[in-house]
């Protein structure tokens, strides 16, 4: 299928692994102009050259920001002035019981999870307006509906995406620019990655079987009873992206694995 992005811009944030790199990866082979993001030189640097040598494409860049740091994005946003596609990945996460999150905690996930995308968007929307096309994805999560009792706060950040993804919708009304989000389910990224490895090697135990376990005790309703591989998100977040997709704003979408019950 043509997605027709050929020559589209987009800025993919926290985009040197997992669900991240994917939508970067699948964006720059139907021949988008990609902008990386992580939060070192160095790490950006080694995703843009692997992403060169893997897709073949010489149009991908990247732009060091760490988003828990306000000045840090307002230098992002005048290295990458305009673009097409945004898409609002960056988040942090972490289990930890409710009495234990401090007030730093809840201001540290808002800072980095909510306000990266209201930033980024806030530069980007009006000139998407002016021109009359443009795509703002926020990537949310199934914990935005499902909020996880191991990770209130977490939970919080993805839920406060959805209420400003929809706002910023009404905002596009008459216009040909969509904004939506997408809300994975539990998927194998590198952080997860990492910490089912932890857990596999603290319990003795194999990674399949702390996987099948967590499907069983933790996300009981998943109808897949496995991680989502970063590229099944991605494969959605670039039919959303493109000019296909349309007839789909201030919506969100899930790519769930069937976690949420809900049929709406």
């Amino acid at each position: 299928m043509d997605f027709q992005l050929k020559d589209k811009t987009a800025l993919i944030t926290g985009s040197t692994a997992g669900i991240g790199y994917a939508i970067a990866k699948t964006l720059a082979t139907e021949g988008v102009h990609v902008y990386l993001n992580g939060r070192t030189t160095e790490r950006v640097n080694e995703a843009v050259k692997k992403l060169k040598e893997e897709t073949g494409s010489t149009n991908i860049k990247g732009v060091a920001a760490d988003f828990s740091k306000p000045e840090e994005v307002e230098n992002l946003i005048a290295a990458i002035p305009e673009i097409d596609i945004l898409i609002n990945n960056v988040g942090i996460f972490e289990p930890k019981h409710f009495d234990e999150i401090a007030d730093e905690d809840w201001l540290q996930f808002f800072e980095v999870n909510v306000m990266s995308g209201i930033r980024l968007s806030r530069a980007y929307l009006k000139k998407m307006l002016d021109k009359n096309w443009g795509r703002i994805i926020f990537i949310s999560s199934e914990s935005a509906i499902n909020i996880p009792e191991e990770m209130i706060h977490y939970g919080m950040t993805k839920t406060a995406q959805l209420a400003v993804s929809r706002g910023l919708a009404e905002l596009t009304k008459h216009t040909n620019v969509t904004v939506n989000s997408v809300l994975p389910g539990p998927t194998l990224s590198e952080g997860v990655g990492s910490f089912i490895e932890g857990l596999a090697a603290k319990q003795n135990k194999s990674k399949d079987q702390v996987e099948d376990e967590f499907f069983k005790e933790m996300r009981p309703s998943s109808i897949l009873q496995r991680f989502i591989s970063p590229q099944e998100i991605a494969n959605m977040v670039c039919y959303i992206a493109s000019p296909l997709a349309a007839g789909t704003n201030g919506s969100a979408i899930r790519v769930d694995g069937g976690v949420v019950k809900s049929i709406i």
